[in-house]
C-alpha cells in the first residue's frame, strides 16, 4: 500500500508527470465563457470555449450570486491550467463596487453533451 501512495504523490508533484489524457478535461482561464448561477446560489454553470460546459458545486450559498448584476471574480491557484476544484478561488460581489464574498468551491464537473443539452434554458450559460 505504501508504494501506491508514493507513486500517486510523485505523479502530482513532479512537473510533466501528468499524461496528456489526464489533462484533456483541463482548460485555461482565458477560455472561460459565460456563467449562470442556480437560484439557490450553491451551483454555477459555465461555458468553456464554444462547446464545453462545467458545473461548479459550492460548499455553501454564495449570496451575491442571487443578484442580477452579480460579478464573479476568479483567481486561478498555481497559475497553470484549471483541472479541478482546487484550482479555483472564486468570489462574487453584488455589482460594481460591491464587497466580494468568498464562494467556496467544493467540486467541479465537466458536463457531457447530453447533460449540457438537458440544462433548463435559464441555467444554460
Amino acid at each position: 500500500m505504501r508504494k501506491i501512495i508514493v507513486l500517486v504523490l510523485a505523479g502530482l508533484v513532479l512537473p510533466g508527470a501528468a499524461s496528456a489524457a489526464s489533462l484533456a478535461h483541463c482548460f485555461n482561464d482565458n477560455e472561460f465563457g459565460n456563467w449562470v448561477a442556480s437560484p439557490d446560489a450553491k451551483t454555477l454553470y459555465f461555458r468553456v470555449n464554444a462547446n464545453r460546459y462545467y458545473r461548479i458545486d459550492l460548499a455553501r450559498e454564495c449570496s451575491p450570486l442571487k443578484w442580477g448584476d452579480a460579478r464573479l471574480i476568479t483567481h486561478i491557484r498555481g497559475g497553470g491550467p484549471i483541472c479541478s476544484a482546487v484550482d479555483l478561488d472564486l468570489k462574487a460581489s453584488e455589482g460594481p463596487g460591491g464587497i466580494p464574498e468568498a464562494c467556496f468551491v467544493k467540486g467541479m464537473t465537466e458536463l457531457s453533451a447530453a447533460e449540457a443539452a438537458a440544462l433548463p434554458k435559464k441555467l444554460r450559460p
